[in-house]
């Protein structure tokens, strides 16, 4: 196994925006949950991909609540960042707005994704280190290691 370098919640942070358009809505004209549940994968994938160098894949999705409805023409603007990572897997945070003309962004989800680092096999691969730097990376950390051990829990049925 290659030792790999420790990296920064800031060197695979991504901002992608999204317009959305007809195509993106339901019967009640808002977005379609499925759609930014898409969009939410490709920005953690991306992010995922940029702290380890490496194909990815999605392993877990925790914690997907829709907080405002978004309507047409409106602008969504998804923030991911690791949050947590372990041996062959990284926890990546996406926050997820819509963007009004002003500027103003209200917060329509917060989800939490885990994702699994692949090496030319296909198989789970070592990733790189996190170095948190700020409080509030830290607190992410330590609580990412909380969400761990509890998805570990469901996996072997302690609920």
């Amino acid at each position: 196994m290659e030792e790999q370098t420790a990296k920064r919640v800031s060197d695979s942070e991504i901002e992608q925006i999204q317009p959305v358009f007809q195509a993106h809505l339901n019967a009640q004209n808002r977005l379609f949950g499925g759609q930014l549940v898409a969009w939410i994968d490709i920005v953690a994938g991306a992010a995922a991909r940029r702290h380890c160098n490496r194909n990815v894949t999605t392993a877990e999705i925790d914690n997907l609540q829709f907080k405002e409805p978004v309507s047409a023409d409106s602008v969504v603007v998804l923030y991911g960042r690791l949050t947590f990572v372990g041996r062959t897997s990284m926890e990546v945070r996406v926050d997820s707005y819509v963007e009004a003309l002003n500027g103003q962004r209200k917060l329509v989800n917060t989800a939490y994704l885990v994702l699994v680092a692949l090496d030319e096999n296909g198989k789970p691969a070592p990733v790189p280190r996190l170095i948190c730097e700020t409080p509030e990376e830290k607190a992410e950390w330590e609580a990412g290691k909380k969400r761990r051990q509890l998805r570990q829990q469901r996996r072997d049925g302690a609920f």
